[in-house]
């Protein structure tokens, strides 16, 4: 596994870099906004870890244009802003997950190992979580073994779900990316959700599809539910 940090603070930066050292990990460490981007455009990375201020570019900015460049490299936001607006900022310029400072470096490993690991099985074809299989090139689903029937519209909401395990996605974010609706109205992915709550997750003790109250959606196994 190879990592870029896109971090301007030294001090955080070291530790990252010993950090992922000791991992026998490799790294790159930028403290540029620009270089950053350079970095990311120039080689191929595992991970992405991008800190939001930087100087040069802001982190929401090489975020984006990562996104618009196609490289769909998995971005952890680390930052000290944690306000909701400012993980939906994040979450919409296509980082995959959020950690704020200060953080436990035993989290963010694990939620590095967890991006690599879900970047990997995405890339198979099939998506795996809990007892959920979706074929992606045969676009069929199984629920504990059993063939999940979905319509198109709730097929596309929950492999972009899946392909974000964990990730929550804004309902402007799947009417615009998902879907292509830009004058859909939000209650439309409300409906689509309840839908697909009855068809995956109804008659199962581990639920999968969860709601982050003020952002959107999300697809995680709650074992505590």
């Amino acid at each position: 596994m190879k990592i870029l940090v896109i971090e301007d603070d030294l001090v955080i930066a070291e530790l990252l870099s010993r950090t992922f050292e000791n991992e026998k990990t490799l790294v790159d460490v930028v403290r540029d906004g620009n270089e950053g981007l350079s970095a990311a455009f120039r080689s191929t990375y595992s991970v992405i870890v991008l800190d939001i201020m930087l100087p040069g570019i802001d982190g929401w900015e090489v975020c984006r244009r990562i996104r618009e460049a196609k490289i769909m490299t998995p971005i952890l936001m680390l930052t000290a802003r944690d306000s909701i607006d400012d993980r939906v900022k994040g979450l919409q310029a296509g980082a995959d997950d959020y950690l704020p400072k200060p953080f436990d470096v035993r989290e963010l490993l694990a939620r590095i190992q967890a991006l690599h690991r879900r970047d990997k099985v995405n890339k198979t074809g099939f998506i795996k979580i809990d007892d959920l299989v979706i074929d992606t090139v045969g676009h069929s689903v199984t629920r504990g073994g059993q063939v999940v029937k979905l319509t198109q519209r709730e097929y596309s909401l929950l492999e972009a779900l899946a392909r974000n395990e964990g990730r929550t996605l804004t309902r402007e974010v799947i009417l615009e990316r998902v879907w292509d609706e830009e004058e859909s109205l939000l209650n439309t992915v409300n409906f689509h959700i309840a839908s697909l709550r009855k068809k995956i997750d109804a008659d199962h003790d581990v639920k999968l599809i969860r709601t982050v109250h003020g952002i959107g959606y999300s697809l995680k196994p709650q074992r505590d539910e």
